[in-house]
């Protein structure tokens, strides 16, 4: 792919203003949808950057650091073309389970020291706790990560999966980029409570599971080390039951001249137009021939009929089973 400008927007009022809108998010290169190879996975990032993607988003918790070391890689000389956004707090053990959250302060700075150390890079673009750790006011943990700001250590600070009343006092104490968070054509639970906080506040939305993790592709979970094999939209009657509606998409899409994929990501980006929030979507493309297939949603216009003819066709309430497991459901504060 060769170097072009790709549909750009700003990503929050005291945000990063050149921001590609679809960026790519680097989860899936390292285990967690089954195997993938770091040479095509360094080729899969070359190819997004050399089309124009510039943001790149990984959390040092995927791979146990793993994923930040094979970005490291990837973006040896190409540094200054990426907008590289780190989620950190996830505790991991060594048989790779989840052990909960930690946003102290120094754990923030002890996250950071290692993260751009595998990195191999001098400072992270946005930076954001993945999930708000229960035990830690979020006053606190913005704090530590406004004095690495002030250090020079993080150029912005973004959050991920917590509600108006988080986001509000986050923003009080340093003001927020963006908010990471699940969207999609089936999951549009941020639209009622979240949103609208974000456009009074100017804080934008990095989209990610704008497939489903792949559902609305028509994927499905390779094996039991891929972690959807755990998540209720893809076991059970659950799955049998989404897949009609996979089905309705792809119909729709071949009347669009397009795919599932391209549409469910053109649909999440109208959406966000037409709710005057800065929306970018993430895609995990592993693959050269993914990342095309996503990149190919820019060229597909969906106008307001459009939408409303999607939207009857698949409604918010259409899809059998939660996003995650209702442990970890119950964890979430974007859905209290």
């Amino acid at each position: 792919m060769n170097t072009t400008t790709l549909t750009q927007t700003r990503l929050g009022a005291k945000g990063p203003q050149s921001v590609s809108a679809i960026g790519l998010g680097a989860m899936g290169m390292s285990g967690m949808y089954g195997a993938s190879g770091e040479a095509q996975s360094i080729a899969t990032v070359h190819a997004a950057l050399d089309a124009g993607v510039n943001l790149i988003d990984t959390g040092d918790f995927y791979g146990m650091g793993h994923n930040e070391m094979l970005l490291g890689r990837a973006l040896k000389g190409r540094r200054d073309q990426a907008l590289v956004s780190v989620k950190f707090g996830a505790l991991r053990d060594p048989s790779a389970g989840w052990t909960g959250m930690d946003g102290r302060p120094a754990a923030v700075k002890n996250f950071l020291a290692y993260s751009l150390q595998r990195l191999g890079t001098d400072h992270i673009d946005i930076y954001r706790i993945a999930r708000l750790d229960p035990n830690v006011p979020i006053e606190d943990t913005i704090g530590a990560i406004a004095d690495m700001v002030k250090a020079g250590f993080v150029r912005h600070i973004g959050l991920s999966e917590v509600g108006a009343d988080t986001i509000r006092k986050a923003h009080a104490v340093h003001p927020i980029t963006d908010l990471q968070i699940e969207y999609s054509l089936i999951s549009r639970g941020p639209e009622a409570g979240i949103f609208p906080v974000l456009k009074e506040l100017g804080i934008g939305v990095t989209a990610y599971g704008v497939l489903s993790r792949g559902l609305l592709s028509g994927s499905s979970p390779t094996g039991p080390n891929d972690f959807r094999a755990h998540l209720p939209r893809f076991t059970g009657d659950n799955a049998a039951k989404n897949q009609q509606l996979v089905d309705v998409l792809q119909q729709l899409a071949a009347g669009l001249g397009a795919t599932a994929s391209q549409v469910a990501i053109a649909w999440v980006l109208a959406r966000g137009k037409a709710l005057g929030v800065d929306m970018v979507a993430l895609v995990g493309s592993r693959t050269l021939k993914q990342l095309g297939e996503s990149l190919g949603a820019l060229k597909l216009t969906l106008g307001a009929k459009d939408l409303q003819r999607i939207e009857a066709a698949l409604p918010a309430d259409a899809v059998a089973g939660t996003r995650y497991a209702a442990e970890h459901m119950g964890h979430l504060d974007s859905e209290k």
